[in-house]
């Protein structure tokens, strides 16, 4: 870790991490504005039906590129490897507004945030230390479901305007988020590049996933986040099948609001987190995952609008309760062996293969004619099953400690 004098001064005060919390809100502002006007796009272009495939385009860089972006966030000073990031993401608006088509620009934006991301957190590793860590974790993440709310919220406003307005917008904002990883001081390299070969890098990438997985804390991580935003990504196309049939709402903004709720849920259980699950006592955060299959299902069995607003709140306040001190486990598990950025470019191979897995899984369980309610209760049943089979495997190792 580094010696870094800031380490030490309460979190808001340290120069590092208050330029990385400003870089990234402002990139996932960008990011989320950027999907709105890319979805605009294509309905402009009377390509509606491909909107799918703009979330497809963005995830696939993740899966293909894990095994390379964690070695390159441990290769070089990571505040360098969010700006080569963000800079990604900059030439993937400006491709859009030269033309390009949205899928296409979008799955550039997709480059960059498979590069930014492992760096976005593992940098937290060296500027605070373990016991701060799920406290820095809980200041990240709320800072990025923030920005994800107003990105939402300021893309459709601004498309609804004038849509080119809404591109340059989002464009200024990734020059300006990369102008400010510039304030990043120049950290230590966590693991120099030995090998720049392909069959080598591949080799590597196999092995970080085996000491992962040997490591309990960080397997108990990775199932905990993969289960957790595979969900997520699956509620997401769930709650537009969902409301006109539960609520009898046909609008889409209604379904978007709803995601916006528990969005807020994930803010609190992240702020809860932070103040009253320190890293050693990671497994208090058990309780936040045990409730997110019994808030799903009692989601699905609802009428009331009101009462969904309020259980999907639940449902984000336990899924961030559950997922920072998981996050914050792994990068130290990470920081300890292979290197905080090895191990979250894992973890993004995990949870982005999971998005695909759980949302493929809806798909079928649709075209075999399972109704939304039913898919939403045997959905919440799932992730009980998993959430429960983390705890035991968690509760069983300390009984063993």
């Amino acid at each position: 870790m580094s010696n870094n004098s800031n380490t030490h001064l309460p979190m808001l005060h340290n120069r590092a991490m208050l330029a990385l919390l400003t870089a990234q809100f402002l990139s996932a502002l960008a990011d989320n504005a950027l999907l709105i006007v890319a979805i605009a796009t294509l309905k402009a272009q009377l390509e509606a039906g491909n909107v799918p495939w703009l979330q497809i385009a963005f995830v696939l860089p993740f899966i293909l590129l894990a095994p390379f972006v964690g070695v390159l966030a441990d290769a070089m000073p990571k505040g360098r490897v969010l700006l080569i990031g963000n800079g990604v993401k900059l030439l993937g608006g400006l491709s859009l507004l030269l033309g390009a088509h949205p899928i296409v620009a979008y799955g550039i934006a997709g480059i960059g945030a498979a590069i930014y991301s492992p760096a976005k957190f593992g940098i937290l590793t060296q500027l605070f230390p373990p016991q701060s860590l799920v406290r820095a974790n809980s200041l990240l993440e709320g800072s990025t479901i923030v920005a994800i709310l107003l990105g939402v919220f300021l893309g459709g406003l601004l498309t609804d305007y004038d849509l080119d307005l809404a591109l340059t917008s989002v464009i200024g904002l990734f020059f300006l988020a990369a102008l400010i990883n510039l304030l990043i001081p120049r950290l230590p390299i966590e693991s120099p590049l030995k090998d720049h070969h392909l069959g080598a890098t591949l080799r590597s990438f196999g092995r970080d996933l085996a000491t992962l997985y040997r490591i309990p804390d960080a397997r108990a991580s990775l199932l905990a986040t993969t289960s957790f935003w595979g969900l997520g990504a699956t509620m997401r196309l769930m709650l537009f099948a969902w409301v006109p049939l539960a609520l009898g709402v046909a609008d889409n903004s209604t379904p978007s609001n709803l995601m916006g709720a528990v969005s807020i849920g994930i803010v609190f259980g992240a702020a809860i987190a932070g103040l009253l699950i320190p890293l050693h006592q990671a497994n208090r955060a058990l309780i936040g995952g045990l409730l997110l299959g019994p808030l799903v299902m009692l989601l699905a069995l609802t009428q009331s609008l009101p009462v969904a607003v309020a259980l999907l709140i639940a449902l984000g306040a336990a899924g961030g309760m559950f997922v920072v001190p998981m996050n914050a486990m792994l990068q130290n598990a990470g920081h300890r062996t292979i290197g905080a950025g090895r191990a979250l470019a894992v973890q993004n191979l995990w949870e982005n293969m999971a998005m695909m897995l759980f949302v493929g899984l809806y798909l079928l369980l649709s075209q075999l004619g399972v109704s939304i309610v039913a898919n939403l209760f045997i959905f919440g049943a799932v992730l009980l099953v998993l959430t429960g089979l983390i705890s035991w495997l968690r509760l069983r190792q300390a009984q063993k400690a």
